[in-house]
């Protein structure tokens, strides 16, 4: 399948490269030279396409995507150097500097949305969404005392623990999250760390091979993992981890006491050495200042390798939690979404940024404006975790209204329309270029 999938991207990309060769002036040899980066050698040396594929017919199915799992796409641009279109220039980096990040942050915030929608059209196809399903396989009872949730037994929220779902259960839900049209199965459990939960895990483990089996992507976010826990998620099909860090690592203790920041880094660490995608993201509305969330932005970006997704949550309060209970913290309006969603486009280009929870509390313009910040995966369902949700039905007619189209599962992302119209100019490695000289 992945073969096939790299053979219609190479025949599409061949295509496209005749384009991007008008598109580009000759520069003195001195100067960096904007070259096609899907060369038919490339392809074929990295994944074994055959001479007579590569030179076949073009394709005519314009569906062309690439690779789905994040580490052979993003081997495709080991030597891409930048990106430009538009004015803008974008490049994946692990060394942002918190003043960097905060020079994008604080820019003037119709400039801000500009750019990131720039980068956004430079990676991705806008009008493809992810849609993901989050259920809550073990509601309540936790010993963690995060001050937002409403599941922690530090709090008395309407939240009553109750047992872990039957497998059963979990998979009839997936069924009826496929059928909706959900692409992508999250299963929560309100557990500081998986322990010694050798049952409870047999079960999950079961129900991951359960919903991989019926062809959607598995996510889980059971708390800290060790590393055979996590190897043991992938070898039964999971796809992707979450565990977000909340907040910058100033503000974190000022939120949660019972678990330290480094705990959730190496949680992260776990998943991504057992080659599960990392999901990661925070939470807006914790009580903490800008500077805050430049902050938990910069731990992101500086990462050995950017999460996958990166969900950016507006804190639903709960009353009975401390943050639920405090008139003094600000609420988050659309522009703090967009603002953050902007940012984490512009510094992590490749992540998905996902709209997650709060997304109830606002209307579908201000939704609209998220998405033209970078957005392009979103919760959908009744409920997420404990906090209302809004409805399949509605999010299908949102998608319609706005142009939208889920991206299916198991399949890697479409290939951006504007890099296939030429618009976007790649400038490779020095040693890139030398090879293609040879």
């Amino acid at each position: 399948m992945l073969s096939s999938s790299l053979n219609r991207v190479s025949h599409s990309l061949l295509r496209f490269s005749s384009i991007r060769s008008l598109s580009v002036a000759p520069l003195p040899t001195e100067q960096a030279i904007v070259v096609d980066r899907y060369k038919a050698s490339d392809i074929k040396s990295h994944h074994n396409v055959s001479k007579q594929q590569l030179n076949g017919p073009p394709m005519t199915d314009p569906e062309i995507r690439l690779p789905n799992d994040a580490r052979i796409r993003n081997s495709l641009y080991d030597t891409e150097e930048e990106r430009s279109m538009a004015g803008y220039s974008s490049t994946i980096r692990h060394d942002w500097t918190k003043p960097e990040i905060a020079e994008i942050y604080f820019l003037p915030f119709y400039e801000l949305m500009y750019r990131a929608a720039t980068v956004h059209r430079m990676y991705w196809d806008p009008s493809e969404v992810q849609q993901c399903t989050l259920l809550s396989i073990k509601t309540g009872g936790c010993t963690e005392d995060c001050s937002y949730c409403s599941q922690s037994v530090s709090h008395k929220t309407f939240v009553k623990p109750t047992p872990t779902l039957k497998v059963q259960e979990v998979l009839e839900a997936a069924k009826k999250a496929k059928e909706a049209g959900s692409t992508r199965f999250c299963m929560g459990a309100a557990w500081r760390e998986l322990g010694n939960k050798k049952n409870a895990f047999g079960h999950v483990l079961e129900m991951v091979r359960g919903v991989n089996a019926m062809g959607l992507e598995v996510c889980c976010t059971l708390g800290m993992l060790t590393a055979e826990q996590a190897k043991q998620l992938k070898e039964a099909g999971l796809t992707a981890y979450n565990h977000n860090l909340d907040t910058s690592p100033e503000h974190y203790p000022k939120v949660i006491t019972t678990r330290t920041y480094e705990d959730r880094l190496n949680t992260i660490a776990n998943v991504r050495e057992a080659g599960i995608n990392v999901c990661c993201g925070g939470i807006l509305g914790l009580g903490e200042a800008e500077t805050d969330r430049v902050g938990l932005l910069h731990v992101l970006a500086t990462l050995p390798e950017h999460p996958e997704s990166v969900p950016i949550n507006a804190l639903v309060t709960v009353e009975g939690t401390p943050l639920g209970d405090k008139d003094n913290i600000d609420s988050v309006d659309v522009f703090d979404m967009a603002r953050m969603i902007a940012t984490a486009r512009i510094v992590m280009p490749r992540t998905m940024v996902r709209l997650s929870a709060g997304r109830l509390s606002f209307s579908e313009a201000e939704q609209y404006l998220m998405f033209q910040a970078g957005a392009n995966s979103i919760f959908t369902g009744d409920k997420l975790l404990t906090t209302s949700n809004p409805e399949f039905d509605k999010d299908q007619a949102l998608f319609q209204k706005l142009g939208f189209r889920g991206k299916p599962a198991h399949k890697g992302p479409l290939i951006p329309p504007k890099e296939g119209q030429g618009e976007v100019h790649i400038t490779h490695s020095k040693a890139e270029r030398a090879q293609s000289y040879a």
